[in-house]
């Protein structure tokens, strides 16, 4: 019998239809025998109360309360840190599936940091899902990647006054408010968490609005804005553009070996990173022509900022 967890589990919700209602039931009978759960769910009223029905004695079933911000996912985290009964906390997507293990390591890590990051993967892995690999990969061979689920500490995020609800990249926002008023992160690359993959179309309709989180990382932007035009200039030269594709390979598979990566990706996804660094050269200029119209489309609306600077936060707090 596993010990029970001294931590709470939130899970933002904003559905439009209930596909995935089984899955996530099952997974939530599961989790909440490990941990107390809150699901912050943001979904019209009839799914609201499909979803009552169905988690009723499973979980916390909320709605969001935080009324200001673009962002509904940022809203839904910050409606369930406000009323979480535990110092621990463990953000999770709808689409993230923790095991025992792993949940009980990020909620430990959390006795010594004020944040928690671990790696999320996809399982099961279809061609989409190993493309979008790529990017997981080339991130944790140069740093670290931004999963769908984080270790926070509440009073952290409370002395904060939360974080900004009008960001695109909210994971981002969220880890450098917590670096910005002096606080701890502790990123495991070793603690594996799967995710389901997306549907394929939602898939393809995330490779712009992906690339528009660059715009919080200046340095990445300009690396990803040269691909096209450094593509173009070796248009005449196979041999030099081949000799690039190979050294995206060699920089995916230092990410894939990584504190123990092979265990979940396997040597195919490596394979998919020329594919993937196109894809972003060529996003990220269409990004930037939304961001002179005033931002990428973010649920019937626009939000211009990817996320502010660490200094930027500083100030802001201070």
């Amino acid at each position: 019998m596993s010990a029970r967890l001294d931590a709470e589990y939130i899970l933002p919700l904003r559905w439009t239809a209930d596909d995935a209602l089984a899955d996530l039931t099952e997974y939530l009978g599961s989790v909440s025998l490990w941990i107390d759960v809150t699901v912050i769910d943001g979904s019209d009223a009839m799914l609201f109360a499909t979803h009552a029905r169905a988690w009723r004695g499973l979980v916390r079933h909320s709605p969001v309360t935080m009324l200001q911000g673009s962002n509904g996912k940022v809203r839904g985290v910050l409606s369930g840190i406000e009323i979480a009964r535990h110092e621990a906390i463990v953000i999770a997507d709808d689409d993230v599936r923790y095991s025992y293990d792993a949940l009980a390591s990020v909620v430990d890590g959390l006795k010594t940091a004020d944040l928690v990051k671990p790696q999320n993967h996809f399982e099961p892995l279809p061609w989409h899902a190993r493309w979008d690999t790529a990017r997981t990969l080339i991130n944790r061979a140069v740093s670290s990647d931004y999963p769908g689920t984080y270790g926070v500490r509440r009073s952290r995020i409370v002395a904060a006054g939360g974080y900004d609800a009008d960001v695109l990249f909210e994971n981002l926002e969220m880890e450098r408010t917590v670096v910005a008023t002096g606080g701890t992160v502790s990123i495991r690359r070793d603690v594996f968490v799967p995710r389901r993959p997306p549907s394929v179309r939602h898939f393809v309709s995330q490779r712009v609005r992906q690339a528009y989180d660059s715009f919080a990382q200046p340095g990445r932007m300009l690396i990803e804005a040269s691909i096209v035009p450094t593509v173009l200039c070796l248009r005449r030269r196979p041999l030099a553009l081949i000799a690039l594709a190979v050294m995206s390979i060699a920089v995916a598979e230092r990410g894939r070996t990584r504190d123990g990566g092979r265990s979940v990706f396997p040597p195919s996804t490596v394979l998919w990173v020329p594919l993937w660094v196109l894809e972003r050269g060529v996003a990220i200029w269409i990004a930037a022509a939304l961001r002179l119209r005033g931002g990428v489309r973010y649920a019937g609306g626009r939000i211009t900022r990817a996320a502010h600077s660490t200094r930027a936060l500083r100030r802001r707090l201070t």
